[in-house]
């Protein structure tokens, strides 16, 4: 038998719905040798090449959202997955296909800890959308569950594969000396946080997009945060009957001493330029990086269509001969290096740690996990103190005690959220 490995999609909206679906019918295709090099993977093009990869099934909240994706996958390949639908369908999947060895999820942010574990608990290996969860403790549940199992959990933490972020951690950073302090930013369009999803009520600019940069910079550094502050305002959403922040700040000082702001909106008017704003940059002790993702030097403009920029390195076209078209970019890459560790573990026979330096981990995830439970609740705390007139004083430490929360308006001042070192 060709060695095989079925992957089911959990979550077809906007980015699983492209990305991953896209990247999915490549595989589907051609196998996974001709991604290698863009990731330096290559030295296991000749032992992936015979690898097949097979999507088995595509699973949405309603059914016309599932049989668009299936019917989409259908046009670029000639296969139709399977298709499930309703609050629970990874339940489905998970019980009709018994040898599944990859989920992927794609479903809104507070929705991923539940299909995660349920998949590792049936031996399935996760390939799971940012944040992997919104909770330290969930982080940690996932993390004992993959353990016991052998189980890969990859995240989508893409960033890392921008070729600019690259030449920062393996050059740049060490020309600019000791890191001081920092800002990235990620502004999304207003239309994700009114229209798209329907969920923003249940996260926060920060913990949709903030992932992203304390990922990279945790790459970049390896350096884990000691400590938090994080306010946010809430002023245009509201206006349209949406009880959520339109913008969050959050700033974290790291065990290295470097100083990072994360600034974070969804609300940036849809005439803007480009599909949101980014970027960051990092003050060091001999010098400085900036790093624009949104313009690249890339522009044009057109009667009727105003002044446009794009990101040609986040996923691209290219024409084949027949006429398809192949998709490439770093955001396929990180997929591209979670399924090589999982290929490892299933036709290598490697233990999850032997392939842990190949992708985000579980564990790396957990820093971002952290950050962001903290935050939410730090930010929580400031927005209700500041409108009461006492400021933005609560922070949050991290520590071989765990996280605890300062509160100086509180009875007690000192309290401890989670217990475990983070």
């Amino acid at each position: 038998m060709e060695p095989t490995i079925k992957i089911a999609l959990v979550g077809a909206g906007m980015f699983g719905g492209d990305v991953h679906l896209r990247a999915y019918a490549d595989l589907q295709r051609f196998g996974i040798a001709g991604q290698l090099a863009r990731v330096g993977l290559d030295k296991f093009s000749r032992d992936l090449a015979p690898v097949k990869f097979d999507l088995v099934a595509v699973a949405t909240r309603s059914q016309k959202s599932a049989e668009k994706s299936a019917a989409a996958f259908a046009e670029w390949t000639g296969h139709t997955p399977k298709t499930y639908c309703g609050e629970t369908p990874w339940i489905d999947i998970l019980r009709d296909f018994p040898d599944l060895d990859v989920l992927a999820v794609a479903t809104p942010d507070h929705l991923h800890t539940e299909p995660i574990l349920a998949a590792l608990a049936r031996g399935v290996h996760v390939l799971t959308e940012k944040p992997m969860c919104l909770s330290t403790q969930e982080a940690d549940e996932i993390i004992d569950a993959a353990r016991a199992k052998n189980c890969i959990v990859g995240v989508d933490m893409h960033k890392r594969y921008d070729p600019d972020h690259l030449r920062v951690r393996d050059d740049i950073q060490n020309r600019i000396g000791a890191p001081l302090y920092g800002t990235a930013y990620l502004e999304e369009p207003l239309e994700v946080s009114t229209s798209t999803f329907k969920w923003v009520e249940s996260s926060d600019p920060f913990s949709y997009v903030g992932p992203h940069w304390t990922d990279l910079i945790f790459s970049y550094y390896r350096s884990k945060p000691v400590s938090l502050t994080a306010v946010g305002q809430k002023k245009r959403l509201v206006r349209d009957g949406i009880n959520a922040y339109d913008a969050v700040q959050v700033r974290v000082d790291f065990d290295n001493g470097m100083s990072i702001n994360f600034h974070n909106n969804w609300i940036t008017p849809a005439d803007f330029e480009g599909p949101v704003n980014q970027g960051h940059e990092i003050v060091g002790a001999d010098g400085k990086v900036e790093s624009d993702q949104q313009y690249r030097g890339f522009r044009w403009w057109n009667a009727g269509g105003g002044s446009r920029t794009s990101n040609n390195h986040f996923t691209r076209d290219v024409l084949r001969a027949d006429g398809t078209k192949a998709y490439v970019g770093y955001g396929v890459d990180s997929l591209t290096v979670a399924l090589v560790a999982v290929c490892r573990v299933k036709f290598a026979g490697e233990s999850r740690e032997a392939v842990a330096s190949l992708y985000p981990t579980a564990e790396e995830a957990r820093i971002t996990c952290a950050i962001v439970d903290a935050a939410a609740k730090v930010r929580d705390l400031n927005f209700k103190y500041m409108g009461e007139g006492k400021g933005a004083t609560v922070t949050a430490r991290f520590g071989a005690d765990g996280i605890t929360i300062v509160d100086p308006n509180a009875a007690q001042v000192f309290q401890r959220i989670y217990e475990r070192p983070i």
